[in-house]
């Protein structure tokens, strides 16, 4: 079966989409319609940018969102029949299956992308990627440090885990993986916890604006962060897209649960080839190419 995956933010670069705005009309009539509806031209910044003008959380979100939807609209001669996006990601695969129209979703991409740096202002604090350690013993440590915030949030492949939380907390449990035997315990130059419970502001906020969107049931189904499972309700899904913000990303889980329901291409739609080299290190069997 063939699955489409789409990358989160940090995928970015300079030049992501231009050429597709100049080889199809389709993505062309999208991309300037997205310009219209985020009220500033992103297109130029995802074209011509600078890469700090495209690590702004505002500009970052929309633009990893358009450039990896836009990719896979384009294949029109192939359909997957499963999707699934790492965290922001999951936005445009929703989209491509056919759950969200392309201007509804970067709607709430966007307001999503505003509520996240509003968060992240309120309250300072950020993430770390810990590799070759057990989830379980990341886990276990995140958990015995009460006096700050600190969770599991990307399960990206085994062996690499990164977590979130406070400032404080970060740097305890940092301390702490090494001392177990982490290779390495690196902080991230992110804007914030995202997927923490620190992140709970603007989940709230996007609660909201997903309420207030249509939905439609899906043609195949996504599998969602929260619970790495697949989704084909209206209402799971709705339910799954809110609580991503505060909720770990299963990622490993996700691609192990895919391949279980007989995904065997995975197809990765968007800037960046960060995801097939994940799917390679999950499941080595499995054909991972980038679009």
């Amino acid at each position: 079966m063939k699955a489409f995956i789409f990358p989160g933010q940090g995928a970015q670069f300079t030049g992501m989409g231009k050429d597709l705005y100049a080889s199809s009309e389709k993505a062309k009539s999208l991309f300037d319609s997205a310009n219209k509806i985020l009220g500033f031209p992103i297109t130029e910044i995802m074209f011509n940018g600078s890469a700090d003008e495209l690590k702004q959380t505002k500009v970052t979100q929309p633009a990893v969102f358009i450039h990896s939807a836009l990719v896979a609209l384009a294949q029109e001669a192939q359909k997957p029949e499963m999707v699934a996006g790492h965290s922001l990601g999951e936005f445009s695969a929703l989209v491509v299956n056919g759950a969200l129209s392309f201007e509804d979703g970067l709607k709430l991409v966007y307001k999503r992308a505003l509520a996240m740096q509003k968060a992240c202002e309120k309250n300072p604090s950020t993430m770390a990627a810990i590799l070759g350690l057990d989830d379980k013993i990341v886990e276990e440590i995140c958990a015995g440090i009460r006096e700050e915030v600190v969770v599991a949030a990307n399960y990206n492949c085994p062996g690499q885990l990164v977590i979130s939380g406070s400032m404080k907390g970060i740097e305890i449990a940092c301390e702490q993986m090494k001392a177990a035997g982490a290779k390495r315990a690196l902080p991230l130059q992110v804007g914030g916890a995202f997927h923490s419970p620190l992140m709970e502001p603007a989940r709230e906020e996007l609660a909201t604006a997903i309420h207030a969107t249509s939905f439609q049931k899906p043609f195949c189904p996504v599998y969602q962060n929260v619970n790495a499972l697949p989704s084909s309700e209206v209402e799971t899904i709705k339910k799954n897209l809110i609580d991503q913000l505060t909720a770990p990303v299963r990622w490993t889980q996700s691609v192990q649960q895919m391949v279980k329901d007989g995904g065997s291409s995975f197809l990765e739609c968007g800037p960046g080839k960060v995801l097939q080299g994940l799917v390679k290190k999950i499941a080595p069997t499995a054909e991972a190419i980038s679009l």
